[in-house]
């Protein structure tokens, strides 16, 4: 007899949760019926966990030691973990070739090694149970880069190939990932000149791009693995 609590119904990770889409998307996972830890730096996710019946940490998806607090505690509060949800931040942005060294790592950190780390510690505790999912929320310039945004739209191509590769490795145990690929959202503020380049006339809302994610790491979506899905308005036309 172990001292861990003892649940019925999935559990999902969700990272950079105390707002925006990471918010809405644990909003939807519970709503769904999963069990949910949540990590943010800002003390809202303490609160939202709360709201919501979780586990809310505080710490940041660059920090290596962070995540893997969260992992350990999904193993201890829960015994299993099926779904994560890699929510991550902004990037720096900048001039191409004015971006220092430092601003790329940092970029690195916060967008790509989070993810890879985030894959490393999950992987063992989602083998031990019934297999899992993960989703990457990236970001349309993965696949149309935009020079506004150079940091962001690098390394979200590199972390397309990098859930090819996990697919690749982990489909045949039971394990899947898939990125998600939203366009402008309603998070943030978005020019006129942008929104009127949307086929569908508007913005999209974090709680659109929620669903998508919980249909990604649902049952229905088992046969959906290494794919790159626009949530987008119709935005990207290639």
């Amino acid at each position: 007899m172990t001292d861990r609590a003892v649940v019925d119904g999935p559990v999902a990770v969700v990272t950079a949760a105390s707002r925006g889409m990471g918010a809405a998307c644990a909003r939807e996972l519970r709503r769904r019926g999963f069990r949910l830890v949540l990590l943010a730096r800002s003390a809202d996710v303490e609160a939202l966990a709360d709201e919501l019946g979780g586990l809310g940490i505080r710490g940041s998806v660059a920090v290596a030691d962070d995540l893997a607090r969260v992992i350990e505690a999904a193993g201890e509060r829960f015994g299993r973990l099926d779904a994560v949800i890699n929510n991550t931040g902004h990037a720096p942005k900048g001039d191409l070739l004015s971006l220092t060294d430092a601003e790329w790592r940092e970029g690195i950190d916060l967008l790509l090694l989070s993810v890879i780390r985030m894959a490393r510690l999950a992987t063992p505790l989602m083998l031990a149970g019934n297999g899992g999912a993960f989703v990457n929320i990236s970001s349309f310039a993965a696949v149309e880069p935009g020079l506004r945004h150079p940091v962001s739209a690098t390394l979200r191509a590199a972390l397309g190939n990098f859930a090819k590769l996990y697919s690749q490795q982990y489909a045949g145990r039971g394990l899947r990932m898939n990125n998600l690929l939203p366009g402008w959202i309603d998070t943030y503020p978005v020019e006129v000149e942008a929104i009127a380049k949307i086929p569908a006339g508007r913005v999209g809302t974090p709680e659109e791009v929620a669903k998508v994610a919980a249909f990604l790491v649902s049952a229905e979506a088992s046969y959906i693995t290494g794919a790159s899905l626009l949530v987008d308005g119709g935005l990207v036309r290639a």
